[in-house]
């Protein structure tokens, strides 16, 4: 018996699991995983029920304002990730994930992984915090703009300048801004002077990421201290300080801190390359965390999994593996 675990054990493919964020859900998410995959349709129909509406009919159909608000995207990008990694370890049971990390919503995605919190409890909290967040977003003027090249010390310091916050750190190249639209168009203004090489404004709802989601990040604040958070069974990387998390009261600390904090998914990433990791699976539609890891490092594979297409395509590679 003992040599037939030793040979299944040897079989297993660790794996770091990576889930999108806001920004990256598009109509028709997940629409062809629920009509083939009982699973995927299984988690789906219950994020519908937990919700009482069908957050389903927005997912598939739109359109796309409605799935774009951030009460929407934010559980239905939840959803989705979590169904592709359902569907995927069905289909390859040596799948062993080893640690999670998810791009801001995404780093709810993670924990519900994990095993920290039910996939009922993560899903209404995502819910909230889409909310919360839409709230922030329409009763501040703010926006956010993409910094391409530069320093992240340049960025760090012309923000300073402008009276704006960092969003995002990432990948090296690539830092996001956020803040009042006056402080924004002072940094698009002056990014040439310090060595950025294009900067322009995103098409967001508001300021993720920055002071003007306070409102949004202490009433998201209140509703993590009703959680019960259990034990991750797999290492879950933290945005707001790139780190494995610690316990429950960290856990909460830092799901609340990323609402105005800095993503700082460069060095997220970084930590687990430094421990040897250099297999993830992005969960999540589109390529954008495979694109980001190009430019952290050359010699990680990413298998990015959105739709049954790039699910089947991922089944053959790592079974080739």
């Amino acid at each position: 018996m003992g040599g037939n675990l030793t040979r299944i054990m040897a079989h297993l493919m660790d794996a770091v699991l990576l889930f999108s964020g806001q920004g990256a859900q598009k109509v028709g998410m997940g629409k062809d995983l629920y009509d083939k995959y009982p699973t995927a349709k299984a988690l789906i129909e219950q994020a519908d029920a937990a919700l009482g509406e069908s957050l389903s009919s927005v997912m598939f159909e739109g359109p796309d304002a409605e799935l774009t608000r951030t009460c929407n995207c934010q559980p239905a990008l939840y959803v989705h990730g979590l169904a592709c990694l359902s569907v995927l370890k069905e289909l390859v049971p040596s799948l062993n994930p080893v640690a999670a990390a998810g791009l801001s919503l995404g780093e709810f995605t993670a924990h519900s992984a994990a095993g920290t919190y039910s996939f009922d409890t993560g899903l209404r909290l995502v819910q909230k915090r889409g909310a919360f967040m839409e709230e922030a977003c329409n009763a501040t003027k703010g926006t956010m703009a993409a910094m391409i090249g530069g320093s992240d010390e340049a960025i760090s310091q012309l923000a300073a300048d402008c009276d704006i916050d960092v969003a995002n750190f990432n990948c090296p190249g690539q830092t996001v801004v956020s803040g009042a639209e006056e402080g924004i168009d002072k940094a698009i203004a002056n990014a040439k002077a310090n060595g950025v090489k294009i900067a322009k404004k995103l098409n967001v709802a508001g300021a993720y990421h920055s002071r003007l989601m306070k409102s949004a990040q202490e009433k998201l604040g209140a509703e993590l201290k009703q959680v019960d958070f259990g034990t991750p069974s797999i290492p879950v990387y933290c945005n707001f300080e790139a780190r494995e998390v610690q316990g429950a009261d960290d856990i909460r600390q830092m799901l609340e801190s990323q609402v105005c904090g800095s993503v700082r998914w460069t060095a997220s990433m970084q930590k687990l390359i430094d421990q040897g990791h250099r297999l993830f699976i992005e969960l999540g539609p589109g390529k954008t965390l495979a694109g980001m890891m190009s430019r952290i490092c050359k010699d990680a594979t990413v298998i990015s999994v959105e739709d049954v297409e790039s699910l089947e395509a991922a089944v053959a590679k790592l079974n080739e593996m």
